[in-house]
């Protein structure tokens, strides 16, 4: 099978050892990443501030560079959740519709491909921490990821497992809102890092860069010295010490 790597932007650009984490685990499985050069943002800044014709744009960049591929993953909820919404911006277009229908079937976030395609749920690591972990809101409620990371990291050998109160609520990013609603999204944050302290955890972890930066910010402002990592990078460090 031919599986590509949607980066996405921030992984891309400023965490690119989440997709290196991502391209060596699955080496183990025998699935070799493919890289299209060409693939750009997913178009949900444009999208959910109202430029859908921008977004169409972006979209149909998306929709060819992974047109040949059997399955697309990427490192973010978010970002393939976009992807679901691609038919809807091709509505009055039945071709690019029909297309947008394909990519969406073939797309998945890293763990539903981890622990649904291929039916890994323990990957051999060992990571002796005490770990929280947030679910980002596209990824649960949109995508309906919420039992992959859990069976990932409850096979992870010394794992201390402390669940974050009030976990489904959001950290405050949501793209452009945080830039909009900048009160109230530093107030979310606030509160969703208190919630992170409560737990004493060595270690936060998610499956959404976007959220872990934004939960990271806060952290490092407090100068609270806990660990953020997305669970890629916690189960390949895992397995290099296992």
């Amino acid at each position: 099978m031919k599986v590509s790597l949607f980066i996405t932007c921030l992984s891309d650009a400023i965490y690119p050892r989440v997709g290196e984490a991502m391209v060596r685990l699955l080496a183990r499985y025998g699935v070799k990443l493919e890289f299209p050069n060409v693939q750009t943002c997913c178009g949900q800044p444009a999208f959910n501030s109202g430029y859908w014709k921008e977004a169409r744009t972006t979209a149909k960049t998306i929709i060819e560079a992974f047109e040949d591929c059997d399955f697309v993953i990427s490192p973010s909820g978010s970002c393939t959740g976009m992807i679901h919404h691609y038919p809807k911006l091709f509505e009055d277009d039945a071709v690019m519709h029909e297309r947008a229908l394909r990519l969406q079937s073939k797309s998945y976030e890293f763990t539903q491909f981890l622990v649904q395609v291929l039916g890994v749920t323990d990957v051999g690591a060992t990571f002796p921490h005490k770990v929280t972990y947030h679910p980002s809101c596209h990824g649960s409620r949109l995508l309906g990821v919420k039992d992959e990371p859990m069976a990932l990291m409850s096979n992870v050998k010394g794992l201390e497992f402390v669940p974050l109160p009030y976990a489904d609520d959001c950290c405050g990013f949501g793209g452009t809102f945080a830039v909009k609603m900048s009160d109230i999204s530093g107030a979310m944050v606030t509160e969703k890092v208190d919630h992170v302290k409560e737990t004493e955890a060595e270690v936060l972890v998610g499956l959404d860069m976007a959220c872990l930066m934004n939960i990271g910010g806060n952290l490092r402002y407090r100068n609270e010295p806990v660990r953020v990592m997305h669970l890629a990078e916690l189960l390949y460090e895992g397995v290099k010490q296992a």
